[in-house]
């Protein structure tokens, strides 16, 4: 199947964070989407490998994405080596994406840029026809993506657009709970870790709200470029 957008996240949860409400709006103007996880979260403190699996899907099906794989990386202990960057040049390849959505170049979690850095490599591996990857037992033809765009993560940066995701930011919200082992629950476990608190959501919902009113919306999720943004149609922006 080839996607218009694929999803690189380092952890399930990290794409239902920072740009669910974009995948919605992408799905529902008929476009082709798919999230990869590196990671099954397994060095989380809370919850297990096989319920982080069982969310997953749950999300997945909420977001109504086109496929949902996972890696099987070492969480915490994936490297941007060789090894591991073919991985990601193999579905990248898989999938032929025009645009690529990846982990926050900067963040609280190393995971995080340590995956975006995987993932920006591996764009430029998928282009390069003397890099032989098998899928099965067939080559695979070399893929060049369009565009490369990394999504804002726990800490803040000044994003170089904002998408509005209003009409979808209840769904977005509701993908991201599926992942209720994760955060707070006054009837449930009550080991506290930074998404866990109460105010983890209410910092969500503000960073909706100030991307939102950034580009005089209700909310927006921002993103990165890898390289300068162009319009062909000026009256197209917000």
């Amino acid at each position: 199947m080839k996607l218009d957008v694929l999803v690189f996240a380092a952890h399930p949860d990290d794409a239902e964070l920072s740009c669910g409400g974009t995948i919605l709006s992408l799905i529902a103007k008929g476009k082709k989407v798919g999230i990869v996880d590196f990671t099954r979260g397994e060095m989380g403190t809370r919850g297990t490998p096989e319920i982080r699996d069982s969310e997953a899907a749950e999300a997945g099906k909420i977001l109504g994405l086109h496929v949902r794989e996972n890696l099987r990386f070492k969480d915490v202990y994936f490297k941007n080596d060789d090894e591991h960057v073919l991985e990601v040049v193999k579905k990248i390849r898989q999938y032929q994406p025009d645009i690529i959505m990846a982990n926050a170049l900067s963040d609280r979690h190393p995971d995080h840029p340590k995956g975006a850095q995987l993932v920006k490599r591996a764009t430029f591996l998928a282009g390069l026809k003397n890099v032989k990857t098998l899928l099965g037992d067939k080559q695979q033809e070399n893929w060049y993506i369009k565009n490369l765009y990394h999504y804002i993560q726990t800490d803040f940066h000044k994003p170089d657009f904002v998408v509005d995701v209003s009409e979808f930011w209840d769904t977005r919200m509701e993908a991201v709970r599926a992942f209720k082992s994760q955060f707070f629950d006054p009837n449930g476990d009550s080991t506290n870790t930074l998404i866990s608190t109460p105010e983890f959501m209410e910092l969500i919902e503000a960073r909706g709200r100030e991307f939102g009113m950034s580009v005089r919306v209700k909310y927006g999720e921002g993103f990165i470029a890898d390289r300068m943004p162009g319009v062909s149609d000026l009256t197209s922006l917000l």
